[in-house]
């Protein structure tokens, strides 16, 4: 599991730039709901699941059914990030489309994905054997990967809350960009 942390961790780094410079700077999705609500609505809930698995990988033992329990997550997640490759071809389309930065990014941060699956799924098939609990098994990984994922955590859960706020149109959820015109500050 250890190695699937640090993929893990790398894949968080991937995450948080495609996030802070192509959905926020470039592409300034929060400015643009209702057009852009439906990609933003994946990224909150995405988002809500990797913060999941930044804050419990490290430090849980996922037994028994509890293995399919996350098993479900990282399923979900992949069929969300499916899904939001073809929505945001859509959503983007009025917005001149997906940059092809953040297009090579997402190819990217798939194939790490697909590494980071490599280790945590053989993990998972074991722990499917064993009784079923969620035990207190923390990762042997240097403290400041765990530190690290922790504050992944947090800033990924963050980022979801921040989507589902401007996805619900809420009083200033376009911020720091100007309002969509039409749209009450």
């Amino acid at each position: 599991m250890s190695t699937a942390l640090w993929l893990f961790a790398l894949q968080g780094v991937l995450g948080a730039f495609d996030t802070l410079y192509y959905h926020e700077w470039k592409a300034r999705l929060p400015a643009h709901v209702p057009g852009t609500r439906p990609e933003l609505l994946l990224h909150a809930t995405r988002d809500f699941f990797y913060a999941l698995l930044f804050a419990t990988l490290p430090w849980l033992s996922w037994r028994g059914a509890w293995a399919a329990v996350l098993g479900a997550v990282i399923a979900a997640e992949i069929v969300i990030t499916l899904a939001d490759f073809v929505v945001e071809d859509r959503v983007r389309a009025p917005l001149g489309g997906v940059f092809p930065g953040e297009r090579c990014t997402h190819a990217v941060m798939a194939l790490l994905y697909g590494a980071v699956l490599a280790h945590v799924v053989p993990e998972l098939l074991a722990g499917w054997r064993l009784p079923t609990q969620l035990t207190l098994a923390p990762v042997a990984i240097p403290e400041g990967l765990r530190l690290v994922l922790g504050l992944m955590a947090v800033g990924v859960f963050g980022s979801g809350v921040r989507d589902l706020y401007a996805a619900l149109r809420l009083p200033g959820g376009h911020w720091p960009w100007p309002a969509p015109q039409g749209t009450p500050p």
